[in-house]
């Protein structure tokens, strides 16, 4: 009995997944269970298992293809067992799948661009600038403009440029060089990609945000990193790992911020799930911490940095991207000071983290240098309420600002 390997839903929000490559090709043995294929979907790179055995008969999508879920995509059976029915319904894999273009280039890798109708002037090799027909004071103008005099339309006798060409000239027109590459390259979106666009035009269009920004006194903070950095063969602590571990006891003192929006009513979590946003090639993704709220600052520092590397490569499980209950961005190792970031749905919180430096600020009626850390918190207001958010961001500050509230 023949086996139809159909593509199916490797996570929860999957529609359509890409082929990254068969592992199994036409003619091999196939054992129930065994890897058929790695999958592209809108978080990770997942494999595709056999539900049969025999032999892998046909493969209906070729590597880098893009099919919706559902779609059938290769035949499994036994070496002289007739599947030409099975074939024949499916049109000879007419239209199941959305292949690579006839040269080559599949999705996630650089398009080659068509032949682009091009303007006289930059389609022909530009003659030597000293033959173009122009006033001296045009061609004075072109030079401390940085015009290049070979791409200007006269106006003048005879196609003569003047200076009122060179000033009406565009930008554009300088530094202009002959060239026969193309003009740009269009690249097919990946999974991931895709998803975030999804996701952000769910996000910023219909949740009505809110922004919150407070700077924290990090003085303390850096101390007691660099204390615990200093023990011997413990995991290394980073000062996001620090913030993950304070703003989980914060949604643990304001459940009011942990919450999902769902429509017809709102889910506040008695767990605390951090979402931290990590940056991968083809753009983001947040693995999840879980119960940040009871794990130590080692056991965050040690899961984080595991799930930011599988990230990273795109290994992550379905169950460690997805559950998050508040998300937390940080681009402080970027040297950003301050930013806004868009909420997750459901997710009804986010906070952006810039980074940890010295600047001028008083203290006790003198001026002095302290490290210092803007956060500004992205609220859903249909969930959080200006005083809700600003009382977490209060707490927030004041462990940050006194790591020992965090034992107290």
């Amino acid at each position: 009995m023949a086996t139809k390997v159909y593509m199916e839903a490797l996570s929860p929000t999957m529609e359509e997944g890409r082929i990254v490559n068969w592992l199994k090709k036409e003619g091999d043995p196939v054992t129930d269970g065994d890897i058929l294929a790695e999958v592209e979907t809108d978080k990770a790179i997942m494999e595709l298992q056999a539900r049969g055995e025999g032999t892998l008969r046909k493969v209906l999508a070729e590597d880098g293809s893009t099919v919706e879920v559902g779609t059938l995509i290769g035949v499994i059976a036994a070496a002289d067992e007739d599947i030409t029915s099975i074939l024949e319904k499916t049109g000879a894999v007419a239209g199941a799948a959305e292949p690579a273009t006839g040269d080559g280039v599949t999705s996630g890798s650089v398009a080659p661009v068509a032949a682009v109708a091009m303007p006289a002037t930059a389609q022909q090799t530009l003659a030597p600038e000293d033959r173009v027909k122009s006033s001296p004071l045009a061609r004075r103008l072109a030079r401390e403009r940085q015009i290049d005099l070979r791409v200007v339309q006269g106006t003048g006798p005879g196609g003569r440029i003047t200076k009122r060409d060179v000033e009406a000239s565009v930008p554009g027109a300088r530094h202009v060089v002959s060239t026969t590459g193309p003009a740009y390259e269009d690249k097919p979106l990946t999974q991931i990609r895709k998803t975030i666009a999804t996701r952000l035009a769910a996000s910023i269009g219909p949740v009505p945000h809110f922004f919150l920004t407070a700077e924290i006194d990090m003085e303390r903070t850096a101390e007691a990193r660099e204390a615990l950095n200093a023990i011997k063969d413990a995991p290394r602590v980073s000062f996001n790992d620090i913030i993950i571990k304070v703003v989980a006891e914060a949604l643990r003192q304001h459940p009011e911020c942990n919450a999902w929006w769902q429509d017809d009513y709102i889910r506040y979590f008695n767990e605390v799930h951090i979402s931290m946003a990590v940056s991968v090639e083809e753009g983001l993704i947040t693995p999840v911490i879980r119960n940040a709220h009871i794990k130590s600052l080692r056991e965050i520092a040690s899961e984080g940095r595991e799930l930011a590397q599988r990230a990273r490569e795109r290994r992550l499980r379905p169950e460690e991207y997805y559950g998050g209950t508040f998300s937390i961005s940080n681009l402080g190792m970027f040297d950003i000071d301050q930013f806004t970031a868009v909420i997750n749905p459901p997710e009804a919180g986010i906070l952006a983290v810039g980074s940890v430096a010295d600047r001028p600020v008083i203290v006790n009626g003198e001026v002095t240098v302290r490290k210092r850390m803007r956060v500004t918190m992205s609220c859903d207001h249909r969930v959080i309420d200006g005083a809700t958010g600003a009382r977490f961001l209060q707490t927030v500050r004041r462990m940050l600002e006194n790591p020992l509230a965090l034992v107290w």
